[in-house]
């Protein structure tokens, strides 16, 4: 299942269903609901919210690299470089960015519809 967020401000981002479900979770939208918006009232706080998650996510990276090569509790030692897991803060940003052309522009950013 794919997500397209839609704005006038910008190009479309489209994500995959649960990571798309996690982000609109975080902006404060139901993300069981197959249509939403973030209205340009609610685009601060969305942003605002956005950039609290990324933040939490790289310090979490921060305080448990990944790259460790003594690392004995990595899973799979081998998912270095093209391989290696997108954190939530590198499938944010496109995200982050639609909201903020949206906020500069005064329109309100979609999904579902």
């Amino acid at each position: 299942m794919l997500i397209t967020f839609k704005s006038a401000a910008g190009a479309d981002v489209i994500m995959f269903g649960e990571i798309a479900k996690r982000l609109v979770a975080i902006l404060g939208k139901d993300p069981q609901d197959g249509k939403g918006i973030v209205t340009v009232e609610q685009l601060p706080d969305a942003i605002a919210r956005l950039r609290a998650a990324i933040d939490e996510d790289k310090a979490r990276q921060t305080d448990h690299p990944q790259d460790d090569d003594d690392d004995e509790d990595d899973p799979d030692p081998e998912r270095h470089g093209m391989a290696a897991p997108v954190s939530l803060a590198q499938r944010a940003w496109p995200l982050l960015d639609l909201l903020l052309l949206s906020q500069k522009d005064g329109v309100p950013v979609v999904w579902g519809v």
